[in-house]
């Protein structure tokens, strides 16, 4: 038989099968991880309970306008808000409590403007009502669920637990014997690539025929740490790296629609940056460097200068930003910990040689080193390079070829499940990064 058949990796499923401290807890999770009660419950506490209020003080607040209307508005926007949540809590690293509140001011101001340009009036009351309760409520569901959820996993021998026990993410506890419960309901994670010898091959068929979930520990470590490890041709499997030839061609639409609309507003900021930077140092304002670009082929990236200027016969080394590298003048720190610097690139967006979310192009020397050190590197280059990327909002800046190995599988989970969804998510990451400075060098 197959194991590979046998293989189902359902996140949200495996964050159901929790293990807690107490029983309440337990109970908690269990009822209200699923998407029918969470959103159940939610229209109850984004529909109905505003209208109970409103019933119960309908003396001190009077009668309102268009109460079924408004009340038909909230539950939509309800629905909206937790169908972004939802979807973007599948992917790793994702804390849904962080999302909560922006995603919801968007899904409900988007049906503010609806009913603006529709014309329809609404109780303000009973949106801002909803708008509170339904925040709170699914702050209590996700942050239940952070504090208290973690899958256990059954491991069957053979499988390397060390870089699951380090994510701090599942319970792991290794099988002593292949003798063990089948119908026991915790998931199994068995290494695939590895020849299983006849009981334990048998043991996970049972697993599986009981209907106890199997992953393969490879597809397990990806869905936890967003990163794609690839050891040998074979395991592209004919391309499924590969990106979604028609998202990628509406992709490039919106790039350029986006782009040109932020270079119209921003110009004038522009300009004021470029003035400064020749004020400060000598040297042109705008820092232009060959990079290598989808299919590998060569273009000039533009950025802010935030270094002096520099011999450019350097070697590999020097090419590589170092933490408080000497070279950064104290505005480009400004620039680089804000990401501004970068701005310039809505100039390669527009021509089409960059988007605004995908693997950041590398300098061409920096480009054929690592492809020299580092298996299928040349293989991140199927997707257009973009302003910001999943490797750069989840690791940061990278100075070592050990960092850059790393940053190649974060680049080929990108491409594997390169989406509208991730580019969002990644998104709304940057936002993140840039109020932090995460990463910066």
């Amino acid at each position: 038989m197959n194991l590979n058949e046998l293989t189902t990796l359902d996140l949200a499923a495996l964050r159901g099968r929790v293990a807690t401290k107490s029983a309440a807890a337990s109970a908690f999770l269990r009822y209200t991880s699923g998407i029918g009660v969470q959103l159940f419950v939610g229209l109850f506490v984004a529909v109905a309970l505003p209208a109970l209020l409103y019933q119960a003080l309908i003396d001190v607040l009077g009668p309102m306008v268009n109460v079924e209307a408004s009340l038909i508005g909230m539950g939509w926007a309800m629905a909206l808000g937790y169908f972004f949540v939802r979807k973007l809590s599948e992917y790793p690293g994702v804390r849904a409590s962080s999302f909560i509140l922006p995603i919801f001011v968007g899904s409900y101001g988007f049906t503010m403007l609806i009913f603006f340009m529709m014309r329809i009036d609404y109780s303000r009351f009973l949106v801002l009502t909803s708008f509170v309760l339904t925040v709170a409520f699914f702050y209590v569901i996700f942050l239940a669920a952070r504090r208290w959820g973690r899958p256990n996993l059954s491991i069957v021998p053979g499988v390397e637990t060390e870089a699951l026990q380090h994510l701090g993410l599942v319970n792991c506890s290794t099988l002593s014997s292949a003798s063990a419960d089948p119908g026991d309901a915790t998931p199994v994670v068995v290494d695939l690539r590895q020849q299983l010898d006849r009981a334990w091959e048998d043991f996970v068929t049972d697993c599986a025929l009981s209907g106890r979930p199997i992953y393969d520990s490879r597809q397990l470590l990806e869905s936890l740490t967003g990163r794609v490890v690839v050891e040998r041709l074979s395991e592209t499997r004919l391309g499924s790296l590969l990106p979604d030839v028609v998202y990628a061609g509406v992709k490039v639409f919106l790039d350029r629609i986006l782009a040109l609309a932020v270079l119209v507003f921003t110009a004038p900021f522009l300009l004021l940056i470029g003035a400064a930077i020749r004020i400060e140092s000598k040297g042109p304002a705008l820092f232009r460097q060959e990079r290598i670009g989808q299919g590998g082929k060569r273009f000039t990236v533009y950025k802010f200068r935030s270094m002096r200027l520099v011999d450019e016969a350097e070697e590999i080394g020097s090419l590589m930003t170092q933490e408080r590298d000497a070279r950064i003048t104290a505005m480009g720190r400004i620039l680089r910990r804000t990401r501004i610097d970068e701005l310039p690139q809505i100039l390669n967006i527009l021509r089409g040689q960059m988007s605004w979310i995908g693997p950041r192009p590398e300098a061409v020397p920096l480009s054929q080193w690592y492809s020299e050190h580092i298996p299928f590197y040349r293989y991140r280059h199927t997707v257009r390079p973009g302003l910001t990327g999943w490797a750069q909002v989840n690791q940061g800046h990278v100075t070592t070829l050990e960092e850059a190995a790393v940053k190649l599988q974060y680049d080929f989970f990108y491409i594997k499940h390169f989406s509208l969804w991730l580019d969002l998510l990644v998104l709304c990451k940057t936002v993140k990064v840039v109020v932090n400075g995460h990463g910066a060098k």
